[in-house]
């Protein structure tokens, strides 16, 4: 499983911080993708144990979450990175995917997902008429109006 970027990400996740990775080589490949770019899996580095470990470490007292921007076609590896920072860390983890469900067994490893495909005209999580989802997983709750606008503030704010 390789990832072309990790950054800290303030916004992807309502009311958490996280260490945020765009995992590589999404067979999706969705019109208007924003990651057209790590389309190709031989793109990246390898995600290794070690690396994600001094990763979390380096950012500790920063980050509440780890999100992976896709990987869900490497299940048994994303699992792998979730569970270390669920059990290690006790930090929260996230998947972003453009697909419509993911496997139970990959989803029993989530606080939070974001599931659908980008579609230009209905617009991303701030879209009162997206197609996408961002579901708290342990809730079922629908988290979409934490991102839109609503009284001239993000529903974040308030």
């Amino acid at each position: 499983m390789n990832f072309t970027s990790s950054l800290i990400t303030f916004q992807e996740i309502p009311h958490e911080i996280s260490l945020s990775y765009l995992i590589s080589g999404c067979p999706l490949r969705c019109p208007s993708c924003h990651s057209s770019s790590s389309w190709n899996p031989k793109m990246g580095t390898p995600l290794k144990e070690e690396r994600f470990c001094k990763d979390i470490e380096k950012n500790r007292q920063l980050i509440t979450c780890v999100l992976f921007l896709g990987g869900e076609w490497h299940p048994i590896e994303l699992i792998f990175f979730l569970k270390i920072a669920q059990k290690k860390f006790s930090l929260k983890t996230a998947l972003y995917t453009g697909r419509e469900n993911i496997s139970t067994s990959l989803e029993e490893h989530l606080d939070y997902l974001k599931t659908g495909p980008y579609r230009s005209g209905l617009g991303g999580l701030q879209s009162p008429h997206t197609n996408q989802k961002l579901i708290d997983v342990k809730t079922r709750e629908n988290l979409n109006h934490l991102f839109q606008i609503q009284g001239g503030s993000y529903g974040l704010t308030q």
